[in-house]
């Protein structure tokens, strides 16, 4: 079984379109957070996720729309409030079995207190404690690929956001075979943010 996964695409309508016309032929969409951004939904990626029955967990941007403090953007007369439900049903972490495969998805770390969490964060070496042969996050805004024991970590890295200057600041997004264990980071140019001269 072959998954799409996508991470904080913080309401880049227009790139998530690209990484899903990107997308090999996959069985399902996973999207580890940050759909929309802090200050500003997005009807269009919230839409679109929904369409295609992505499994999703929220991000800090989720969370923040969702908090008393978001009260102005779930006011807007420009949010969706059907869309602005559906957002707020979704999980903070996900623990499923796919395949016969054991996957977790959370947004930044499965549990407080909230960080960065990198190859060389000591915080990692703990997931392969989380009982998952598949640990899915997103929030670094970089691409990540590393095994810890048992358990293989993904980070599809941002897309709608790129930050990483390591693949020039391009988007991009993870493609998991769960039956041979394969991923493929996929980079992309995103559509809306490009990178500076001289980057």
């Amino acid at each position: 079984m072959k998954l799409g996964i996508i991470s904080d695409v913080h309401g880049n309508a227009a790139s998530l379109e690209r990484a899903l016309d990107l997308m090999p032929d996959v069985d399902e969409v996973l999207c580890a957070g940050d759909l929309v951004s802090s200050f500003r939904f997005s009807n269009e990626v919230v839409a679109r996720l929904r369409e295609i029955g992505a499994r999703v967990v929220l991000g800090n941007h989720d969370l923040d729309v969702l908090a008393p403090h978001g009260e102005r953007v779930r006011a807007s007369a420009a949010t969706d409030p059907t869309l602005l439900r559906w957002l707020a049903e979704q999980p903070e972490r996900l623990d499923t079995q796919i395949n016969g495969r054991r996957v977790t998805m959370f947004h930044a770390v499965p549990e407080p207190p909230y960080g960065y969490v990198y190859a060389e964060t000591p915080r990692m070496q703990q997931w392969s404690g989380l009982g998952a042969d598949f640990v899915i996050y997103g929030h670094t805004h970089r691409a990540l690929l590393h095994r810890v024991d048992d358990t293989l970590v993904i980070n599809p890295g941002s897309a709608g956001q790129p930050r990483d200057a390591r693949n020039g600041f391009r988007s991009s997004f993870a493609v998991l075979d769960t039956q041979s264990g394969e991923v493929l980071i996929q980079t992309y140019d995103d559509p809306v943010y490009r990178p500076h001269p001289g980057e």
